[in-house]
């Protein structure tokens, strides 16, 4: 009986999901993806870059269409430790911030406050806000479907919850 309500929902969710990304293109999605592009062409040329390059490239495909995708943190998706969740991936993300977040990072907050002046911009505002904390501190995230990030943080929670009751 609930099949045709979830049908209804999902589609309803993939529908409004496509309406923002497609008013998100036009209050800043288009160009900040473009910037972030245009850092991961610079990191990867410049060879030293080539670590942050792909992550960039990865970000500005979120930057063009970040409805129904979320940034989670990749321990907290793989259970695993890698080099961008250990002390590694804290001091790339200082160089990070030193050489390109603090712009991204200023672009996306600028670009949140004007898409928040009004009411319906506020939605927009809140991806860019969303995308400028990226911008501080990129290495060691992941980008996935709502659905999986929520999946992840409740299948955390219910070990957390079983290794306190032990």
């Amino acid at each position: 009986m609930n099949a045709p309500t979830d049908h209804v929902a999902i589609t309803r969710g993939t529908g409004m999901r496509t309406l923002g990304n497609l008013i998100w293109l036009v209050v800043g999605g288009l160009s900040m993806s473009l910037v972030w592009m245009l850092v991961s062409i610079l990191a990867f040329v410049s060879i030293v870059g080539i670590p942050w390059a792909r992550a960039c490239w990865t970000i500005s495909d979120f930057a063009f269409t970040p409805f129904g995708k979320e940034v989670i943190n990749r321990r907290d998706l793989t259970l695993k430790r890698d080099i961008g969740t250990s002390v590694l991936g804290s001091v790339g993300n200082v160089i990070w911030f030193v050489f390109a977040g603090f712009w991204l990072s200023l672009g996306h907050a600028v670009s949140g406050a004007l898409c928040c002046v009004t009411i319906i911009g506020i939605p927009f505002g809140i991806q860019h806000f969303k995308l400028a904390g990226l911008a501080v501190a990129p290495i060691g995230k992941t980008i996935v479907s709502n659905e999986l990030a929520r999946a992840a943080r409740e299948a955390n929670a219910k070990a957390a919850l079983t290794s306190l009751r032990d």
